[in-house]
């Protein structure tokens, strides 16, 4: 049966045995009543598992490239440059690994896989069993580097307890119906020091429920990767009709949140890099005064490099440049920081301001 809603389509089918959605890829995705939760596909899942992701049912958890390097004394993420952030203490996960509104050109994660635009609270894991379940999944991602010589044990020994979550890592977290307890879960674990949450803005009702239910993160991200509307459609390929104002509500929720707040824009070249657009973005973080702006490349990696080119990326110095032009048409921004290998340059907010340093980490030594 197919059902028209106000802003998308849906293809359903019940029975006494399963729940069935019809994904954006022609894929159903089953349900069972007995289990009463959504699954992965058993095919999606085998491809997550053999890109080295921990899975539990609608929930994922990876090890990212730095805290990898991080194990060895080879590097940190550049939010330990910019924040104070454990790299190695750091654990990425998602509660909505293959549920996204949005189909973005520039994200390296799997989008041809993500299905459904629904996820019924009835169907969905609690927030303790998702956290305690990739807890254990990530350990088994741990594990195996205790075999590398040149790991620091000790390192991989606090690893297993995280201090900081990014609620980040594939789909669109706030879809999630359960998010705002997932949150204050995360809250009640002893070594928890920080939350960051990134979100697309596609669901600005999800975020007032966060302000209203005392569950707002640490840092909270937006996603501003388009200035207009036919640019915000042809960037992030939205699912919903109503997603340009979707966003703009979001936008607007960041302007008056009471916690830590950072626009991110990703540049790509051709698509959004050109300074004639640059009143229209500085007109948009005017509107979102957030506390921090974080001007970054596309980096050509993962599933986006079928979308785009590797000349899509911007170098060092010219993000640099943007971001010295956008400081200056804000005038009440300056350059904070940057890190010239992940090629991001992050504005601070001088009339909005919060101490870039998060409490409860040591201050990285050098800048």
């Amino acid at each position: 049966m197919m059902v028209q809603e106000d802003n998308f389509l849906t293809f359903k089918c019940h029975c006494s045995i399963c729940f069935c959605i019809m994904s954006c890829s022609d894929e159903y995705i089953s349900h069972t009543d007995t289990q009463n939760l959504i699954q992965i596909s058993p095919l999606t899942k085998a491809k997550l598992k053999k890109a080295k992701y921990g899975v539990y049912n609608h929930s994922a958890v990876e090890l990212c490239h730095w805290t990898k390097k991080s194990f060895s004394n080879e590097g940190t993420c550049y939010k330990h440059k910019f924040y104070g952030i454990s790299t190695h203490r750091c654990m990425e996960m998602t509660p909505t690994a293959m549920n996204c509104e949005n189909r973005c050109i520039y994200c390296w994660r799997p989008t041809e896989f993500y299905d459904t635009l629904e996820m019924p609270e009835n169907l969905v894991d609690e927030p303790d069993m998702i956290i305690n379940n990739l807890l254990e999944e990530r350990k088994k991602l741990i594990v195996g580097h205790y075999g590398n010589a040149k790991t620091d044990k000790k390192k991989l020994d606090e690893s297993l307890f995280p201090e900081h979550y990014a609620i980040s890592l594939s789909g669109e977290p706030t879809m999630y119906p359960k998010l705002p307890n997932l949150i204050k879960y995360l809250k009640t674990l002893k070594n928890t020091k920080s939350i960051f949450l990134v979100t697309n803005g596609q669901e600005p009702e999800m975020l007032q429920r966060l302000i209203d239910e005392d569950a707002l993160p640490t840092q909270l991200y937006l996603s501003t990767n388009a200035s207009n509307k036919k640019m915000f459609t042809m960037i992030n390929r939205p699912r919903y009709r109503d997603a340009w104002e979707r966003w703009q509500k979001s936008l607007d929720l960041l302007s008056e949140i009471n916690t830590r707040t950072v626009l991110r824009m990703t540049m790509i070249r051709n698509f959004n890099d050109s300074t004639n657009y640059m009143d229209e973005f500085t007109d948009l973080m005017k509107r979102g005064n957030p506390n921090f702006i974080e001007i970054k490349s596309y980096m050509h990696i993962g599933m986006s490099t079928h979308r785009l080119e590797n000349s899509d990326m911007l170098e060092m110095d010219e993000v640099r440049s943007y971001s010295h032009l956008l400081c200056k048409s804000l005038a009440t921004f300056s350059i904070m920081d940057e890190s010239e290998i992940s090629r991001i340059v992050v504005l601070q907010n001088l009339k909005r301001h919060t101490e870039r340093w998060i409490k409860g980490y040591e201050k990285p030594i050098t800048q």
